[in-house]
């Protein structure tokens, strides 16, 4: 693709999220939806196939600075989700995020396991499935509550130490499937990988605990520009590092923040990379409309609408009752279920593996899974976000029918 191409088409992609930016904050609704639905709008499925002669190369592929700038926002999310939970808040509610996270995890997996076994008939697509619905969005979600200012709230706590959990479970949990879905079930293969990530994931923990006075050297400058370079070399650096290992990049991204969130530094941080982060964010929304081709889902409609009444359900409960384990009241729980419900990446990243070269899976299941997923997780996306943005009738029903005596809401 010559210069002057890629260079309109990434003006292109810009210029839409200002003004579908612009279009949202005027209705007062969340900008991630309108994100994704310009992603789709301008992708070569939609726009690209119309036969208009005015479009011509106004429509955008996913070119490799899209691909790119889409896993930035992941990390510079993640990233400041790290930002937001240190080690000290991490070791205080370590029993809390078990127990939180345990609840999520027997009651969305096993139900994905169930239903994917059900709709599929096969144990690989059904561990597939399971991870797809289990896995709610930390990019997504972390955007959702600096949005909508519950960030510093109480209902914080256990969504994100949550997210923590479910990052952690699924960086395992991929090295595993990938191993086995495409090294024909080569144990050796998946123990490795597995050893792979734990390892990483235990250094990344160390340079949590010992890494914070290195970093704040580091960042010890009164250059705004050396600043802002350390901290982003740092971050994508490590971020890199682990996807290159086989580790997702937005479990190191968030461990790097809590590294710097134990630094004099974080207050300056926030303020230096907080356009950086929703610059790259609005990428990665964009990108996931974008890679959605419409034309798949006319085959998944039905599947897609059983898996989005079970699980978004599901998901409610089990966030309600990780917020009822942090002491929560019924309104504050009712955002933590509320917020808990959006996929995103990781289920998108979950159902490429199915699409991978040597995958065990029969082609038509695997193009089903993936087709399902796409829509999933616009669905689940769509609807999540919404749910936070309009929590409020939900709280008011909760707490009439069950009432809420408990200090801390």
């Amino acid at each position: 693709m010559a210069a002057e191409s890629l260079l309109f088409e990434v003006g292109v992609l810009f210029a839409a999220v200002a003004l579908v930016g612009a279009l949202a904050s005027r209705l007062g609704q969340s900008v991630i939806p309108f994100y994704i639905l310009a992603g789709m709008t301008l992708s070569p499925f939609v726009l690209g196939n119309a036969s208009l002669p005015v479009v011509g190369g106004w429509y955008v592929q996913e070119t490799a600075f899209v691909s790119l700038g889409a896993e930035l926002g992941i990390v510079f999310l993640l990233f400041f989700l790290g930002l937001e939970f240190n080690l000290d808040r991490l070791i205080e509610s370590k029993d809390r995020i078990g127990r939180a996270g345990t609840i999520d995890l027997v009651v969305n997996f096993g139900i994905g396991l169930v239903l994917g076994y059900v709709l599929f008939g096969a144990a690989l697509p059904a561990v597939l499935f399971a991870g797809i619905v289990y896995i709610s969005s930390s990019a997504i979600i972390t955007k959702s509550l600096i949005d909508q200012g519950w960030i510093a709230n109480d209902e914080a706590g256990p969504i994100l130490g949550t997210l923590v959990y479910e990052d952690l479970f699924i960086a395992v949990y991929l090295a595993v499937v990938s191993a086995v879905i495409l090294g024909g079930g080569d144990l050796r293969a998946a123990a490795t990988s597995v050893g792979v990530s734990i390892g990483f994931i235990l250094l990344l923990l160390a340079l949590v605990i010992y890494g914070s006075a290195p970093f704040e050297r580091l960042l010890a400058t009164d250059s705004s520009e050396f600043f802002l370079l350390r901290a982003i070399g740092v971050t994508v650096f490590v971020a890199g590092a682990a996807l290159a290992l086989g580790v997702s990049e937005a479990v190191a991204a968030f461990f790097v923040g809590m590294t710097f969130s134990a630094t004099s530094h974080v207050d300056r941080l926030e303020h230096r990379l907080e356009p950086i982060r929703d610059a790259f964010a609005a990428v990665f929304f964009f990108w996931i409309g974008l890679v959605t081709d419409p034309s798949l889902f006319g085959g998944v409609v039905g599947l897609v609408a059983v898996a989005v009444i079970v699980t978004a359900p599901a998901k409610f409960v089990s966030g309600f009752l990780g917020g009822r384990v942090y002491d929560l009241g019924i309104r504050r729980s009712t955002r933590v279920g509320l917020g808990m419900v959006t996929r995103g990446e990781f289920s998108l990243i979950i159902a490429s593996v199915a699409l991978a070269e040597g995958t065990r899976l029969a082609g038509s299941v695997a193009d089903e899974i993936y087709a399902f997923t796409v829509a999933y997780v616009l669905c689940m996306s769509v609807i999540g976000t919404m749910l936070m943005q309009y929590s409020a009738p939900f709280e008011r029903l909760l707490v009439d029918r069950l009432g809420d005596g408990v200090t801390g809401d």
